[in-house]
C-alpha cells in the first residue's frame, strides 16, 4: 500500500491576513499534516523547530499556535499544489498538478516576498505560478526528514534566516 498512488486535494486553508508580508510555499502537505490538520505536521519535519530557534520562542505545540506565531510576524503560509497524484510524500512521484491561486493570497495581503520550501515547491512556482505573480521566489531546503542527509539542523538555521531581513 506504501507504493500506490494517489490522488490528494489540498484541504488546508492557507494561512496570511491583510499584514502578512512574506509567503513561504511548500509543495503539497504531507499524509501526516493532513492528518494532524496543519502544515508540516510530521514529528521528525524540522520546520517548526527552526522557526521557533530564529524568532528565539519555544516550539509552537497546538495547530492555533502554530497559525498565531506565523501571523503575528506577517508571515503567510500556503502550498503551490491545489491537487496532484502522489505516492505518500515523496515529492519526486508528483504528476498532474494543478496549482493553488497564489495571487489570490497577494491581492489581499502586503506580501512582496515568496519562499519555497524544497526543489519541487520551487520548480513547480517556477513553472505555473512565475508568470502569475511576477515574484521570483526565494529558495530554502526542504525541512522534511527525506532532507536530513543534505542538511543539519544548524545548516536550515542559517537558511531560513534569510526570512527576517524581510520581515
Amino acid at each position: 500500500m506504501k507504493n500506490k498512488v494517489s490522488k490528494v486535494v489540498h484541504e488546508l486553508s492557507p494561512v496570511y491576513n491583510s499584514e502578512s508580508k512574506i509567503l513561504i510555499l511548500g509543495s503539497i502537505p504531507s499524509p501526516k499534516s493532513r492528518e494532524n490538520g496543519f502544515y508540516y505536521g510530521h514529528p521528525q519535519n524540522k520546520f517548526w523547530k527552526v522557526l521557533s530557534k530564529i524568532f528565539d520562542i519555544e516550539i509552537p505545540d497546538s495547530n492555533e499556535f502554530k497559525k498565531q506565531f506565523l501571523l503575528k510576524r506577517k508571515i503567510a503560509l500556503w502550498d503551490v499544489i491545489s491537487s496532484c497524484e502522489i505516492i505518500g510524500a515523496s515529492d519526486t512521484s508528483i504528476k498532474n498538478v494543478k496549482v493553488n491561486n497564489i495571487n489570490e493570497i497577494i491581492k489581499n495581503s502586503k506580501i512582496d516576498t515568496i519562499f519555497t520550501t524544497g526543489k519541487k515547491a520551487y520548480n513547480l512556482y517556477m513553472k505555473y505560478c512565475y508568470s502569475i505573480t511576477n515574484i521570483k521566489p526565494i529558495y530554502l531546503p526542504s525541512t522534511s526528514p527525506a532532507n536530513c542527509a543534505n542538511y543539519t539542523f544548524d545548516d536550515l538555521v542559517k537558511e531560513y534566516k534569510a526570512i527576517l531581513k524581510f520581515l
